[in-house]
């Protein structure tokens, strides 16, 4: 395809920074765009896989803590989320997608877990949450290390370290690109980085990454060719 037409299909806006990162060499351009397509839907075929054991392993701890429908309790009188304004914003994404079930006659508690954002499942780990969860979220990262005078391995970290996911995770999710660690530079470390992350939480939790992953994870393949497109480019 000429870069006329795929500029004008794409939108000379997108494509800006692509064309810049490229010294205007456009057949680069289109080849860096198409790179980072691939790279964005092998990251979120991985992070797809952890969000679903994530949400997994917190539904099964806190079933044991608080019931089958802890969910759909938390939020309702006398529930852990019911009358403190410091977890409203959750309180009220569960309560929404409670509401239409209940109307719709559609309520399960798997449902209702299935329509959870990832950014739920984060705010889990802040402080107030943490603490209304009784401190037992933790427990579903076994193999997670002893904290060290230099480094506490507490609810806050694994927060901070979910929140540099889910933010690879939403810019996949409105279609922004994740081949640039500044904004005319091509640099994938900070995906990198989350991608190590997520291998790390996984070993955390026990899980054997390399066996879940097994045939879907080409993440090394997508970022060997950014960097050595990033080496032909420079």
């Amino acid at each position: 395809m000429k870069y006329s037409d795929f500029e004008r299909i794409i939108s000379p806006e997108r494509m800006r920074r692509y064309l810049i990162a490229c010294h205007y060499d456009t057949q680069k351009a289109m080849t860096l765009y198409r790179y980072n397509l691939k790279l964005s839907q092998e990251m979120f075929t991985v992070i797809s896989c952890f969000e679903v054991v994530l949400r997994n392993k917190i539904d099964q701890e806190m079933k044991a803590h608080f019931g089958s429908d802890w969910l759909r309790d938390s939020i309702l009188e006398n529930g852990i989320f019911y009358s403190d304004k410091n977890v409203s914003k959750t309180k009220d994404i569960i309560a929404k997608a409670y509401d239409e079930m209940s109307e719709n006659g559609t309520y399960t508690h798997s449902k209702l877990i299935t329509e959870m954002g990832f950014g739920v499942w984060k705010f889990m780990y802040n402080n107030v949450q943490y603490a209304k969860t009784k401190k037992c979220l933790l427990k579903i990262f076994p193999n997670k290390p002893k904290s060290t005078p230099e480094i506490h391995y507490n609810n806050l970290y694994v927060f901070n370290e979910l929140d540099r996911i889910n933010y690879i995770r939403n810019r996949i999710a409105h279609h922004e690109p994740i081949c640039f660690e500044k904004p005319l530079h091509i640099d994938i470390q900070y995906v990198k980085n989350c991608y190590h992350i997520i291998i790390q939480l996984f070993d955390w939790m026990d899980i054997d990454y390399k066996k879940l992953l097994y045939g879907i994870d080409h993440l090394n393949n997508a970022f060997g060719k950014i960097i050595f497109f990033q080496k032909q480019a420079s």
